[in-house]
């Protein structure tokens, strides 16, 4: 499809002519890397192309101020699934050789760790936390209460809350399995 044949097409050109460098530069400085920073600034205008509402930018400062916030998202994004993957492979360090995982596993079980990731983002700082330190850490809800400075109670509540959000990923999984589509 030519650039001419939609206005959303023509201005997303426009904007990446006019912006793409620039963006380019911010991430590379901001990553240290040139291919991340190419990687970035490529989601960054997909992730406009693709966006469910059409953007209008009346000056240049205010796309590339959009383009910046996009772009500062998806690094974030990055930073956290490098930060999963290192902590997924300090653990295989630990562990003999002969019972790592299939490469295929390991794919696996970083993406279940990025999704349980991204649901424990969703909710509040408290509530990940007492999952985390209940579940992972082994902790009672007096223990955890103690650590958050909440009840006992209150903690059951947010552990409720994130294992909601786990059961919801397990049937996603679910879903796609019966209808044998790959997850997203």
């Amino acid at each position: 499809m030519s650039s001419a044949s939609s206005p959303l097409h023509a201005d997303i050109n426009a904007l990446y002519v006019d912006h793409h460098n620039w963006l380019h530069g911010w991430l590379r400085r901001r990553l240290g890397s040139a291919a991340e920073a190419a990687d970035l600034a490529h989601d960054t205008f997909v992730r406009l192309l693709t966006g469910r509402t059409e953007r209008c930018f009346t000056h240049p400062a205010e796309a590339r101020a959009y383009l910046k916030t996009t772009a500062q998202n998806l690094c974030i994004n990055l930073w956290r699934r490098q930060e999963i993957e290192r902590a997924w492979l300090e653990i295989l360090a630990t562990s003999p050789e002969a019972s790592y995982p299939s490469a295929e596993r390991q794919a696996m079980v970083l993406q279940a760790l990025e999704e349980v990731g991204r649901m424990l983002q969703s909710l509040s700082p408290k509530a990940a936390r007492a999952f985390t330190l209940a579940v992972v850490c082994d902790m009672t809800d007096d223990e955890v209460g103690a650590e958050l400075g909440v009840s006992g109670r209150m903690v059951r509540k947010y552990v409720a809350q994130a294992m909601l959000g786990c059961l919801t990923l397990a049937a996603r999984q679910t879903a796609a399995e019966l209808r044998h589509e790959p997850l997203p």
